[in-house]
This record gives C-alpha cells, sequence and structure tokens, in this order.
C-alpha cells in the first residue's frame, strides 16, 4: 500500500530527471548526431575545450557571476542588517527588498534595459553585472536576514556595554555571526548568475555574450553533441554550488 503511494512521487521525479540523464549520458555519444547512440566517447569534451566562442562566453559569465556576487553579498549584507536593526516593524521595506526575487525575469529584464536606455548607458558586460547585481542582491538578503533571526542581540549589547563602537561590533560580532548566512548567500548569487539567461540576454552588448547566449545561439541551428557535452559541465558546477549553499545554510541554522 505504501508503495503505491509513493508511484506518483516516483513518476514526477522520473518526468524531471529522465531528459537531464538522458542529456548526460549523450555528452558522452561518439556519434555527431546527439539522437543515436554509436559508443562511448569523450571527444565531445576535447572539442569543447577548443571551441573559442564556448570559452570567450565563459570567460563573460565567470567575470559577471564573479562580480555580481562580490557586489550582491557586500549590498545584501548591509542591507539585511540595516533592515533588522532599522525596519524591524516594518512590512513594506523588507518586501521591497527581496521584489527583483520574485519578479519575472522578463519584466525585470525590460525594466533594467528600459533605465539603461532612458539614462543612455551603453551594453555589455558591465550592463550585464549590474543587473545580475540588482537580481542577486535581493537572494543574499533574504538569507542574511534569516540568519540574522537566529542570533542572539545580546552579543551586539555586550560589545557596546564594553565599550566598543559601532565599526568593531560589525566587524568582530556581527560579521563572524552572520558568515555562514552570508557565504550560503554569495553562493547562491554565483549560481543564479551562472545559468541566467533572460536578464542577460536584454542587457548584455552584442560583443560580449554570456555562456547562456551562446548557447542559444547554437541551439537555434540544432542540438549537437558538444552541447550536451557544455550542458552537463554546467549542471555539474551547479549542483556542486547549491549543495554547498544547503550544508552552509543547514550550517547558519545549527549555529
Amino acid at each position: 500500500m505504501r508503495r503505491a503511494t509513493l508511484l506518483p512521487l516516483w513518476l514526477t521525479y522520473a518526468f524531471l530527471y529522465t531528459p537531464v540523464v538522458v542529456l548526460v549520458v549523450m555528452s558522452f555519444n561518439r556519434s555527431a548526431s546527439p539522437y543515436e547512440w554509436s559508443g562511448f566517447s569523450t571527444a565531445w569534451y576535447g572539442t569543447l575545450a577548443g571551441d573559442d566562442e564556448i570559452l570567450r562566453g565563459l570567460a563573460n559569465t565567470l567575470i559577471v557571476a564573479a562580480g555580481a556576487t562580490a557586489l550582491s553579498t557586500v549590498l545584501g549584507t548591509l542591507l539585511a542588517v540595516g533592515l533588522a536593526r532599522h525596519a524591524s516593524g516594518s512590512r513594506l521595506l523588507p518586501a521591497l527588498s527581496v521584489l527583483p526575487a520574485v519578479l519575472p525575469d522578463i519584466v525585470l529584464a525590460i525594466g533594467l534595459l528600459a533605465f539603461y536606455s532612458l539614462v543612455s548607458a551603453t551594453l555589455g558586460l558591465h550592463s550585464v553585472l549590474l543587473a545580475h547585481t540588482v537580481f542577486g542582491l535581493a537572494f543574499v538578503t533574504a538569507v542574511v536576514r534569516t540568519r540574522i533571526a537566529h542570533v542572539d542581540p545580546s552579543l551586539e549589547e555586550a560589545s557596546r556595554d564594553l565599550g566598543a563602537n559601532e565599526v568593531t561590533t560589525f566587524l568582530r560580532i556581527t560579521l563572524p555571526t552572520l558568515a555562514p548566512g552570508i557565504v550560503a548567500g554569495a553562493l547562491l548569487t554565483f549560481t543564479l548568475s551562472l545559468d541566467e539567461f533572460v536578464i542577460a540576454f536584454f542587457t548584455a552588448g552584442p560583443k560580449d555574450p554570456t555562456l547562456p547566449i551562446v548557447i542559444y545561439s547554437m541551439i537555434r541551428f540544432g542540438v549537437t553533441p558538444e552541447i550536451n557535452a557544455l550542458a552537463t559541465l554546467l549542471l555539474a558546477v551547479s549542483f556542486t554550488v547549491v549543495i554547498a549553499a544547503q550544508r552552509v545554510s543547514r550550517l547558519t541554522e545549527a549555529l
């Protein structure tokens, strides 16, 4: 009886993950056809490593992801601390802080593009970086605010009672206690920026495409084992970072 009740769950998992498994398996296909298996081979990973367009897109993606993660982490942490200290009784300000995370990507992308047009800003890696910072800031703020809720405020009070000023208290007490949440938010932001397509598509310049845009331009002419290999590598990176973020989040709740 119990197995029968679990059947819909397993069918749902099969529906969700079977295409992913097929993609990973076909990335090791010897044939150039993505639909016909002709033997095991890792040749497509070698081909991938020699593709200048993909490597350039990967470099652009890593630059954007690293920069957006750094900016989002700093600004999101400061915003979370500010909301906890000065807007604890407000519902509007915390809701506005996470608005970029709940807005549809297409809405945020069009809004950012309209803003860039309004201020006559040129599009390039810098515009994508700033757009991803806005997107990632909301996630860092949400994660750090969750961590703040588990921190004993008497620690900061004790520090101030002992003569420490606001800066010293923040650097020696607040920041270390929030570190697990900050790291989890940073890892989450990096993963989201690495895979994000819609916002990058609207805010990137024609000469600086990110990797998801490069992949999109390639699959318009059909899926190849090279694309399967690239998708497999991105899947592995995203999976690793998400697992790391979950572990850090669990540490956040345990401390």
